[in-house]
């Protein structure tokens, strides 16, 4: 499982968002539950939430500085609902962050929320924040889950305006792609709110709660599929328009006016991108009463995804440059030494010394033909000695037995023959998702069998299932050395790579610290920088991927470095 962490917990988010047919509990600041009746806020309308579901429970009493399971310390309670909580916690064991939900053992989810927690975590992909841990101990269920400190929740980037449209492509894109994925393998999330949303420092999304959301709240739905899609048509319709696409506010969102329906996006806001109005209003369809002109409705996040998919591929926006400023000529250049001029005022004097007339006497000229005569002997003795080397050059040229060059008479220096280089150690490199990719066949890159071979994860495409934007391997030559180029030697089909290169002492973490200085693609690829560059790691960066067995791998089966 992934070993990285989440920023907060969504469990306390309602936000106005809860089944019609049932009460949710809403937390208040202080960490204490009130339970409050409040209207639905939009797409997740769930139904056949048990009967006792009013029935207050009290939350465990625990404190910070309690330790489950031995590991788990408590730090920080970030919820508090009627009968669970949520914590920030540290994980001793592996000194990390994680998140830790709480519920007694015979409250009426506790069965339903170990259920969803064992199987989202088998679920095992990045696009979700994990579940690390699915516990019933000393009279309590426990779930334990990342915590991702550098990633932003969508609520913070809608309350900050709304995206442009490559940002809302890029959301829409993720979201359906990872829910879909889920739907293949039975899991549903029913609580998919921009609370549930986080976007990481490198730009992907992840998505939390998956399951165990609902189940904390007793959440369930006839058609989770549709409940889904038309949740991701809500976040898509926010980030275009930052309105909640309910009459009611929600999330900080405003809702639409009262009485007017749903309208498309485009409609509520100028300059939205008319694909993904579409889009949205697809996702948002009921019963296809409001499919977008005249398009078939999506009831899936497969068919969402493909619709998304269908699109043309909206590219980032340009960068803006701002054009330097004209350029002024200072008081100083203009010679009045700062002082502003008065209107009608005589020119002031330059302050600029007058050089001397030229020497016009006796004297004047005959250090000028002194100085003459000078110059015409230095250039007559240059002339001599340059004609006496060439000739000397020609005589030496003539002799058979003088063969090596002398750089010191502006002879090019020899050419150095290519030597292999020793590769000391390799690491397998993934910074963009859960930090490693298959370690324990990292040597096979450079064992020198061919037979042998290293190979990524598993992904939904050849561009990494869209969820980052390589994975690689870095070598360590032990200390900084010429390299010439570096062949490697792909299976499975066509590979796409760069090389890129650091002599820093110590490898970087990340793959934009790294000097990209070659790129190519195929099975046998040899990348060779203009120039030879000197270096310690080398990245090995893949950056598409061949189709394997029903998925996209990259399989490096040996590298070579030459200096």
């Amino acid at each position: 499982m992934a070993e990285r962490s989440t920023a907060a917990v969504d469990v306390a988010d309602n936000s106005g968002n809860k089944p019609l047919s049932a009460k949710a509990d809403e937390a208040t600041t202080d960490g204490t539950a009130e339970a409050q009746e409040s209207k639905g806020a939009g797409p997740q309308e769930a139904v056949d939430e048990p009967a006792d579901a009013d029935a207050t429970v009290s939350s465990p009493d625990l404190h910070s500085g309690h330790k489950l399971a031995g590991r788990y310390r408590l730090e920080e309670c970030v919820t508090r609902l009627d009968g669970f909580s949520s914590w920030r916690a540290v994980d001793e064991k592996l000194r990390r962050a994680v998140g830790v939900h709480l519920l007694p053992a015979d409250h009426p989810q506790a069965r339903s929320v170990l259920a969803a927690a064992r199987s989202s975590a088998l679920l095992g992909d990045p696009r979700f924040v994990q579940v690390l841990d699915a516990v019933e101990e000393n009279d309590l269920v426990y779930v334990v889950h990342e915590w991702l400190p550098d990633a932003t929740e969508l609520t913070a980037l809608l309350g900050a305006g709304p995206m442009d449209a490559h940002d809302a492509y890029q959301l829409v894109s993720q979201i359906s792609q990872a829910m879909a994925a889920a739907h293949r393998e039975g899991l549903a999330h029913l609580r998919l709110t921009p609370g549930a949303v986080l976007r990481s420092s490198s730009g992907q999304y992840r998505i939390r709660g998956l399951a165990v959301n609902a189940a904390l709240r007793g959440i369930t739905s006839e058609g989770p599929q549709r409940a889904d899609t038309e949740a991701i048509g809500a976040l898509l319709y926010a980030a275009l328009t930052q309105r909640w696409p309910y009459e009611s506010d929600a999330y900080g969102l405003t809702g639409l006016p009262k009485g007017v329906g749903l309208i498309p996006p485009d409609q509520v806001r100028a300059g939205v991108h008319r694909g993904l109005s579409e889009i949205a209003m697809r996702a948002l369809a009921n019963d296809g009463a409001t499919a977008s002109r005249q398009e078939q409705p999506c009831t899936t996040p497969d068919e969402l995804s493909k619709a998304v998919a269908a699109m043309p591929r909206i590219r980032p926006p340009e960068p803006t440059f701002t054009a330097p400023p004209e350029y002024q000529r200072t008081t100083y250049q203009q010679g009045t030494y700062g002082r502003p001029a008065v209107p009608g005022a005589p020119p002031t004097q330059s302050m600029h010394a007058v050089p001397p007339a030229p020497l016009q006497s006796r004297t004047g000229k005959a250090l000028k033909w002194a100085v003459s005569a000078l110059l015409i002997a230095a250039l007559g003795l240059g002339s001599w000695q340059l004609a006496e080397t060439l000739l000397n050059r020609d005589s030496k040229s003539g002799d058979p037995g003088t063969t090596q060059s002398n750089p010191e008479n502006g002879d090019a220096p020899p050419v150095e023959k290519s030597k292999p280089v020793r590769i000391v150690s390799a690491k397998d490199f993934d910074p963009l998702g859960d930090g490693t990719e298959k370690p324990q066949d990292i040597d096979h890159v450079y064992d020198g069998d061919v037979n042998t071979y290293w190979h990524t994860d598993g992904y939904y495409s050849a561009d990494f299932g869209n969820l980052k934007e390589g994975v690689g391997v870095v070598l360590d030559l032990g200390e900084v050395q010429r390299v010439r180029k570096v062949d490697v030697t792909f299976l499975g089909g066509t590979t796409s790579a760069e090389l890129r290169t650091s002599s820093d002492a110590t490898a970087p973490t990340m793959p934009n610290s790294f000097s990209k200085v070659a790129e190519g693609s195929g099975t046998n690829v040899s990348l060779k920088p203009g120039e030879p560059v000197q270096a310690r790691y080398l990245l090995v960066w893949l950056t598409k991927l061949p189709p394997s067995e029903g998925t996209f791998r990259g399989k490096i089966s040996d590298i070579k470095v030459t200096s």
